[in-house]
């Protein structure tokens, strides 16, 4: 039976957020932990050459992530666009298509990775020394790639159903498997890098049956095989999803710029090439942190936002966008606080080193994340446009972060 909308036009907006944005908060907060936990367990086993060679295969994580917002949150949009406007029959047309391209993106990045994994490596920052642990990680988790895409953006459509606390366990599921698979594979029978990449790819395996699952039994709107067949309409669910697109393919730029930069610049200082780049992906990693709440609240406001517009009612837009960007500031604040006074005690739960290791990785994290405190402003913002469905002012809001104040 078919479930009413019409619950995001009149409930309050307060309630609303919660409601959406705290199951979306703790599926992105278990979506970084993938990365987190398997470079703890790798920092405590492997060390800090496992630590860089995970920081190596992390741009792949971000394209990957970049290919699920694509589509999941494009699809997402076009369908609260088309529901608030009571154009029911369109709606479950975005959402098939939406989660076929999720597929297809998936196993398309898969079969690039397996062909020129190598020479990707070596462009992402790779070391010598680091590649061989890279290669052996990466190669098994690019098999992944196709359910790890379709769980991401899975989620997104499933949230766009009503069902926030499905898709949190779509995420939670995954994660816990993850790290008890971790825990097995990794101390228990000593696989090492193998292992915390096998242990990723099956939790990524069962989140996305769950999300398949799903959309066989769509609440909102009957999903038959026909709507699954690519139309022009994913052209819309595209143009939709192009602004979180770009920001995560302009971080796995900026990822990428920074490996190169630890790698050579640290070579020519008593750090060394390794430390930098071992240091620099565990501060990505706890930023990632940061983000997935804050990239939580944001999607909360998504389906709100996008049934009032639709129906034109703007002051709720208008309410629930700065009841967002309030959310965010408070988080913000209390992790620049956190960043700043207890870097040592962070990084070290992921793994030990030696004194210039913490050193360097100490100056280093206290700098990266001194900007932390505002950093809620840009991406709640241009989600916040892509969801009333104006992608090129939430594109552009997006790469003024990660690409165009960055390379000024």
């Amino acid at each position: 039976m078919a479930r009413d909308r019409s619950f995001l036009g009149t409930a309050p907006v307060g309630s609303l957020l919660r409601q959406f944005a705290i199951p979306s908060i703790i599926a992105m907060l278990v979506s970084s932990l993938y990365n987190i936990v398997d470079q703890i367990f790798i920092g405590h086993s492997v060390g800090m050459l496992g630590n860089a060679a995970t920081n190596v295969a992390f741009p792949l994580s971000n394209t990957c992530t970049a290919l699920s917002l694509l589509f999941g949150i494009g699809g997402a949009a076009c369908f609260n666009l088309a529901m608030g406007a009571g154009d029911k029959d369109e709606a479950g047309s975005y959402i098939a298509n939406a989660a076929s391209m999720l597929v297809i993106s998936g196993l398309c990045l898969c079969v690039i990775v397996q062909i020129f994994l190598q020479p990707l490596l070596l462009a992402f920052g790779s070391t010598k020394d680091v590649l061989p642990y890279a290669m052996t990680y990466t190669r098994i988790t690019s098999m992944g790639f196709p359910f790890l895409i379709l769980s991401i953006g899975g989620g997104h459509l499933i949230r766009a159903d009503g069902s926030p606390r499905f898709s949190m366990t779509c995420n939670l599921v995954g994660a816990i498997t993850n790290t008890i698979l971790d825990a097995i594979f990794i101390l228990g029978l000593d696989m090492g890098m193998a292992g915390a990449a096998l242990a990723t790819i099956l939790g990524q395996i069962l989140s996305s049956c769950l999300v398949i699952n799903y959309l066989r039994q769509y609440k909102t709107v009957n999903l038959t095989l026909k709507m699954f067949i690519l139309t022009p309409k994913v052209l819309k669910v595209i143009s939709l999803g192009m602004t979180p697109f770009f920001n995560q393919l302009a971080m796995m730029v900026v990822q990428i710029a920074l490996n190169n930069s630890m790698t050579f610049y640290g070579a020519a200082s008593n750090y060394g090439s390794e430390i930098p780049l071992a240091c620099s992906g565990i501060v990505s990693k706890v930023n990632m942190v940061l983000f997935s709440i804050i990239i939580g609240i944001s999607q909360g406001l998504q389906p709100i936002a996008s049934f009032n517009y639709g129906a034109k009612n703007y002051s709720r837009v208008k309410e629930v966008s700065l009841l967002a960007i309030k959310a965010g500031m408070v988080v913000s604040i209390f992790s620049f606080i956190l960043f700043q006074v207890f870097p040592r005690q962070i990084i070290g739960l992921f793994g030990g080193g030696s004194e210039l290791y913490y050193q360097f990785a100490i100056r280093y994290f206290r700098i990266y994340l001194f900007f932390s405190c505002v950093n809620c402003l840009q991406p709640i913002s241009s989600n916040f446009f892509t969801a009333i469905g104006k992608p090129l002012k939430g594109t552009f809001l997006a790469l003024t972060r990660q690409a165009l104040f960055y390379y000024l």
